[in-house]
């Protein structure tokens, strides 16, 4: 069975930074896009930023330019480094892929971690 385990959230100043990381386990051929997602408190969950297989990145606006995502294809994991946050970057983040395993090509979503911008 395929998981998704978030690690890296916490309470953070503004201007700081964190270093958020997903590891995916299980029976795993390959993995296709990743994705980081956030959702704050009384908002819709939103897509932060996604790397393809092929490398290529997009990211929201509202962290254009002050994150960045990569992933280590040998360890199955990917990252998001973040940098320069404020307030507003305050949510639970979630790690989101599309992984074929064994049971084939399947959506999954790690539990989520917490990331807190405040002084």
């Amino acid at each position: 069975q395929v998981q998704l385990v978030e690690s890296g959230g916490g309470l953070v100043q503004p201007g700081g930074s964190l270093r958020l990381s997903c590891a995916a386990s299980g029976s795993i051929f390959s993995i296709m896009a990743k994705n980081w997602y956030r959702q704050a408190p009384g908002k819709e969950r939103e897509l932060v930023a996604t790397i393809a297989s092929d490398v290529s990145t997009k990211y929201a606006d509202s962290v254009k330019g002050r994150c960045i995502i990569s992933r280590d294809n040998a360890k199955n994991t990917v990252y998001l480094q973040m940098n320069s946050l404020k307030p507003e970057d305050t949510a639970v983040y979630y790690c989101n892929a599309f992984i074929y395993s064994g049971a084939g090509l399947g959506n999954y979503w790690g539990q989520g971690t917490q990331v807190t911008v405040s002084s």
